[in-house]
């Protein structure tokens, strides 16, 4: 009888097929594993990926960090009401000391801003009184700008008051963090004139601070020009696609010299512990049908509404700990099996240690430097360089993923699997960036992946690169599952097609490779059509990577045989172990 199923790897299986050949599972999990690790490892490294993988469909879409805009409703077709909406960069003087910079975005409608700095002028702030500008305000605004809180009025109203006090702009102070699309009023046309720009709740209480301290406060408006394509979105693009074909060719890589002798090293008759590795391998799968798919799509949105609701500070500090330790395994198993890959006797020398169990020397040092790095990361996570930390770990836990589906060859059914973890993932990523405002009034899984009521802490799980050449700076980033779920179905084309003797052209691995790149591109391309609201890239990546399997598949006729494939296979391996 087969032990209960408590797995790291995703893998599918019918009801009734339980003969699955564990001797090959064994062979790959040590490969996969590239050396022996203790016990405690093994069991740290199972509680960390199998987290990571649960969280694979946490903050998974494409966002801009810093940016994000909240469209509600649509502006009148009047011309003096249909300004585009630009990001305000908000300079702050104190006793005439510059301060520190906000920011802020225009209204649809009033007057333009200077594109540099140099080229606007500094005014007092004064808070308008009511301070919701309602109504006329009895403090002088006249030479000043003016700051109001939202609410109670509409925001023409607010702008119209503001101007007939003589005000040199107004900005308005969001109850959120979130930037708000300020509109007319229906059938309305605009003759404000002044700058209208609102602010963050946060914005508006540091500048609340300084003037409730009896200081000065001047404040400079202006928007500079943003670049249509950034540095760090290419960067970005070049290490999803790296990573996944990276992972899709790591065991081929590390461990396809080895797995004779691993394989003759677990035989029965060559080695009296075989079952006991047997076992271990067996408890580091996991089994996924389209029934438990859906179940898990059910839990993981059940987390991140969770997250969203009951973000905190010490919930992201759980976080980031898990990942840290899933880090720390993943790069301890890629750089061991790099090292082993050139010098295959280096991790012959072994001591034993208390609770940790034999251990070799070279298994060890790399621990502690994995330990030390992640550590590190973890110390410096909010300077602005720690980005290059966050992305190597994700990296690593990426490739690790992969390779510890390495021994899945023809034993899975290929497009069975990636077409129920895909499509449930689809419905997922959509649901929670575009429909979930329906229902909790903001997208909950931009505000997962931006931090809301985090504390000033960020969720890990990203990929992220700086905007190098944005005056406005902030990051790009993109989630694990966008690399994992597509990834898998494109480490799955290279098994396929070397199970078959494809080649390069004819195919599934490079074209699906390349569709996953025109997935990404498009992404993007929605991403600045959008103007940096975040977009579910598994809306673009799904299309580009499954629907063109399914497509190349009916053109070259072969559909079928991608849809039974392993399904043969394992029968014929079970036929041939029962005669």
């Amino acid at each position: 009888m087969a032990k209960p199923v408590d797995r790291v790897c995703l893998c599918w299986q019918r009801r009734g097929r339980e003969k699955i050949d564990r001797q090959a599972i064994a062979v790959a999990m040590s490969v996969a594993m590239a050396s022996p690790q203790p016990l405690l490892l093994r069991h740290l490294a199972k509680v960390a990926i199998t987290f990571g993988i649960f969280l694979l469909l946490s903050p998974v879409s494409i966002t801009s960090a810093d940016d994000d805009i909240s469209h509600h409703g649509s502006a009148p077709k009047s011309p003096s009401c249909d300004n585009t909406l630009r990001l305000v960069k908000v300079k702050i003087w104190v006793d005439g000391a510059e301060s520190s910079v906000l920011g802020g975005l225009t209204a649809r409608f009033g007057g333009s801003l200077p594109t540099e700095a140099k080229d606007g002028a500094r005014f007092p702030a004064v808070f308008t009184n009511p301070s919701n500008c309602c109504s006329n305000s009895s403090s002088k605004l006249s030479g000043f700008i003016a700051l109001s809180i939202r609410g109670d009025c509409d925001f023409m109203t607010k702008a119209e008051f503001a101007e007939s006090g003589g005000a040199a702009g107004l900005l308005v102070i969001n109850d959120g963090e979130e930037l708000l699309e300020m509109s007319c009023r229906e059938d309305h046309v605009s003759n404000i004139t002044i700058p209208i720009v609102m602010i963050s709740k946060s914005g508006g209480g540091a500048i609340e601070k300084f003037m409730t301290s009896s200081k000065k406060v001047e404040l400079l408006l202006y928007s500079p020009n943003r670049p249509i394509v950034d540095f760090s979105v290419v960067f970005l693009w070049l290490m999803a696609v790296g990573t996944i074909v990276c992972a899709s060719l790591w065991s081929e890589f590390t461990g396809s010299k080895k797995n004779d002798e691993r394989y003759n090293e677990l035989s029965p008759k060559e080695s009296s512990n075989a079952g006991t590795v047997q076992d271990d391998a067996e408890d580091e799968v996991v089994d996924i049908s389209a029934k438990s798919a859906i179940v898990f799509v059910i839990s993981a949105s059940t987390f991140l509404v969770l997250l969203y609701l009951f973000m905190s500070s010490w919930f992201v500090w759980l976080l980031i700990v898990l990942f840290c330790i899933g880090g720390i395994e993943g790069m301890h198993s890629c750089i061991v099996a790099l090292i082993l890959r050139k010098w295959r006797n280096s991790g012959d020398k072994k001591v034993n240690l208390p609770l940790l169990g034999e251990i070799s020397v070279l298994s060890i040092v790399v621990l502690l430097f994995c330990l030390v790095f992640s550590i590190v990361w973890a110390a410096k996570r909010k300077e602005s360089y720690s980005w290059v930390g966050q992305d190597i770990l994700v990296s690593f836990i990426c490739i690790t993923c992969f390779a510890s589906l390495s021994f899945l060859h023809e034993s899975i059914i290929f497009i069975q699997v990636a077409t129920v973890l895909l499509c449930c993932a689809f419905i997922y990523d959509i649901f929670w960036v575009f429909l979930s405002p329906l229902i909790f009034h903001d997208s909950v899984m931009i505000a997962v992946a931006r931090g809301d009521n985090s504390g000033g802490e960020s969720i890990p799980m990203l990929l992220r690169v700086p905007r190098t050449f944005d005056p406005w700076g902030g990051y790009d980033m993109i989630g694990f599952g966008d690399i994992l779920f597509p990834g898998l179905l494109v480490s799955f084309a290279f098994r396929y097609d070397k199970a078959n003797k494809k080649g390069v052209l004819n195919g599934y691995f490079l074209w699906l490779t390349i569709g996953y790149g025109f997935g990404l591109f498009f992404t993007y391309l929605g991403l600045y059509l959008m103007d940096g609201h975040g977009q579910p890239a598994l809306l673009y990546l799904v299309p580009c990577t499954l629907g063109f399997a399914v497509i190349l598949g009916a053109a070259r006729r072969e559909l079928k045989h991608l849809w039974n494939y392993g399904e043969e296979s394992s029968q014929s391996k079970e036929n041939a172990a029962e005669a």
